[in-house]
């Protein structure tokens, strides 16, 4: 059986084969724990956990020392937001974020709220974008954390951080960004750009599932949410993910390397796929703010048609409605309906997220299959 063509590369993306080679011998033949510093064993662990935070940290222009390692992105966001709270909740207890961001900076935030914290969550323009000036607004005397996304998730948008970042220190407070997104795709520069926190995911860049961290700045403070062994300099504790440190290493090696061929291949990529089906579907049209947005992603809505039934049409390619997070939800993608689209629109509207291993056939066989299946769907109504 065919596979569908996969588009859904924000979702998650294949590991890299030399990724995978990579990680394949501390599984067996390395398979010491890095906390075990008395023997050999220990040793050479410890010393690969060493070379791959040299490299996540070379990515994001931030010192090896600042990195954490955790399970995923989820945690990273939980351990900046929920560490800041309870570190900094002698200075204040108020946090400002965006409604449009990932349910794991989301419900982070709810629960702050249980906990006697107050959150403003800020609202972007049609575009999806903010400005420094509704930071500026909503700070406080009390705001201990601005916490904003790079990129987002489902339409692409990229924020103007380093002015959020600097109207945050202006107003005393930290700055987080949840980064998982933009990593290996966009060039960071924690310093330049004004970074107190930085999360990411490895799955996002062609490494394994499992496995992210979180980038605190030399100088920020924040209370462990996993109480043990006191790994990671007293920050997270629990036995290393040796084999998946390792491919996360790996992953942010290559995308240093290849960060700017890639972005470019897949920019004129996607572009050809939008524009074939703007061109050859009446009554569609690219959510978030075209020009200031990830290269590989595209948001498109089809007017007229059963959003549904459309997902459902599509079997020969792999696309989503919107965060993989939420996709089991039956409600329209609640990114979309803040930019102001319809209940009808949002369900309507598909992300076509392109990545290292899509090829020019690939994207011109989902162009014509796309338009194939939307001018059935239509046949007989009124467009």
């Amino acid at each position: 059986m065919r596979l569908p063509v996969y588009l859904d590369y924000n979702a998650t993306t294949p590991v890299d084969p030399r990724v995978l080679e990579a990680m394949l011998p501390w599984f067996t033949e390395h398979f010491g724990n890095a906390a075990s510093r008395t023997h050999l064993y220990g040793w050479t662990a410890e010393e690969a956990v060493a070379t791959a935070r040299k490299q996540v940290a070379k990515l994001l222009r931030a010192n090896l020392k600042e990195v954490v390692f955790t399970s995923g992105a989820t945690e990273a966001n939980n351990l900046a937001i929920k560490g800041v709270f309870e570190k900094y909740s002698y200075k204040g207890t108020h946090i400002i974020t965006l409604a449009t961001e990932h349910k794991a900076v989301l419900d982070t935030c709810h629960h702050i709220e249980q906990l006697g914290g107050e959150v403003t969550y800020l609202m972007p323009d049609a575009n999806g974008l903010i400005t420094p000036k509704q930071v500026t607004d909503a700070l406080r005397p009390d705001t201990i954390l601005v916490s904003v996304m790079y990129a987002n998730n489902e339409i692409g948008v990229i924020q103007p951080i380093r002015e959020i970042a600097a109207v945050a220190h202006a107003g005393g407070a930290l700055f987080h960004t949840d980064a998982t997104q933009a990593v290996g795709k966009l060039p960071i520069d924690m310093v330049e750009e004004g970074i107190d926190l930085l999360s990411l995911s490895a799955h996002k860049l062609y490494g394994p599932k499992g496995i992210g961290a979180l980038v605190v700045r030399q100088g920020v403070e924040i209370t462990a949410q996993m109480d043990g062994g006191g790994h990671e300099r007293g920050r997270r504790s629990g036995t290393l993910n040796v084999p998946g440190i390792v491919g996360l290493g790996k992953a942010c090696e290559l995308a240093q390397k290849e960060m700017s061929a890639e972005t470019q291949r897949l920019g004129l990529l996607r572009d050809r796929l939008e524009k074939g089906i703007l061109a050859n579907i009446s009554h569609t049209f690219v959510n978030g703010n075209t020009p200031q947005r990830l290269a590989h992603l595209t948001n498109i809505c089809f007017e007229y048609v059963d959003g549904e039934n459309l997902l459902l049409s599509l079997k020969d390619i792999a696309v989503s409605t919107g965060s993989a997070c939420t996709s089991a939800s039956v409600l329209p993608s609640y990114v979309l309906k803040i930019l102001g689209l319809t209940d009808n629109q949002a369900y309507a509207s598909l992300r076509f997220s392109l990545g290292r291993f899509s090829t020019e056939e690939e994207i011109d066989f989902a162009l014509q299959h796309v338009v194939e299946v939307v001018e059935r769907m239509r046949v007989g109504s009124a467009v």
